[in-house]
């Protein structure tokens, strides 16, 4: 691995990686030919919520129609440690914008403090309600509710009793990204969101299909930034490039924790 990786002894590495994206989408995104990204770009740093009770007992976890759990001691120690890791780029941050349940805007109020910002919420960019199955592991849905889950695991349109399909928190959260880029559009925004989410975003901007959500790993209290800017043929498409991922404070960047 680079010794420029978030993390490493390269006290600047992550400013690198988020202040000027402007000078690597064009490569990054393949508009090769095309006319050169038009106006700054929109820079979102995607900030996944600290841990929970429920994440340490790895149960389901939703939405606002969930029990609601949250943060940890733990938790608060996670999304701090990564606040004051961001804490560089504070003057250059317009907004700290939060999922409103509950362990993401504790999570929000950590950064924000640190920031020195505002918190505004965005319903779009909450976790995927579960349903019933909401406060159980995995093994205990499994039990429960196997149908359920058999059909879950087997469609992207398939939702859990009383929740959300993956496919009906994609359409939840491009409609959240919307609003985002249209109020805060040539700025850099901090989002502080959930799993589901966040990989959705990713998948989005990757041009992945949604499946893709089942094959990505995010740590409690990362960051994850995308970056999106107009460009294409006429410099009026929105094209939308990954700059960073998954990324966290200290020796838990590589390998990442798996809690």
């Amino acid at each position: 691995m680079s010794d420029d990786l978030p993390g490493s002894e390269q006290p600047d590495s992550l400013i690198e990686e988020i202040e000027d994206p402007a000078e690597s989408t064009a490569a990054d995104s393949g508009h090769r030919g095309w006319s050169a990204p038009g106006g700054p770009p929109t820079t979102v740093i995607l900030v996944r919520h600290g841990v929970t009770p429920h994440t340490i007992d790895k149960r389901f976890s939703g939405g606002l129609a969930s029990s609601n759990p949250g943060l940890s001691d733990l938790g608060r120690d996670q999304v701090r440690a990564t606040a004051e890791w961001l804490a560089p780029l504070a003057g250059d941050v317009a907004a700290v914008v939060a999922s409103p349940v509950r362990r993401t805007l504790e999570s929000a109020q950590i950064v924000a403090e640190v920031l020195g910002r505002d918190i505004e919420e965005e319903p779009g960019f909450a976790e995927m309600e579960f349903g019933t199955w909401d406060g159980l592991t995995f093994a205990e849905v499994a039990e429960k509710h196997k149908d359920e889950m058999d059909a879950w695991l087997g469609s992207l349109d398939v939702a859990p009793g009383g929740g959300e399909s993956f496919r009906e928190v994609e359409a939840r959260v491009l409609a959240g990204l919307e609003r985002l880029l249209e109020t805060h559009g040539g700025r850099t925004v901090v989002v502080v969101s959930h799993v589901t989410p966040i990989k959705t975003l990713v998948s989005h901007v990757l041009g992945a299909p949604l499946e893709a959500v089942y094959k990505m790993e995010l740590t409690p209290a990362s960051v994850t930034v995308l970056s999106f800017f107009n460009g294409g043929r006429d410099g009026t498409e929105r094209i939308g490039s990954m700059r960073l991922y998954n990324a966290r404070p200290g020796a838990e960047v590589l390998p990442p924790a798996r809690v």
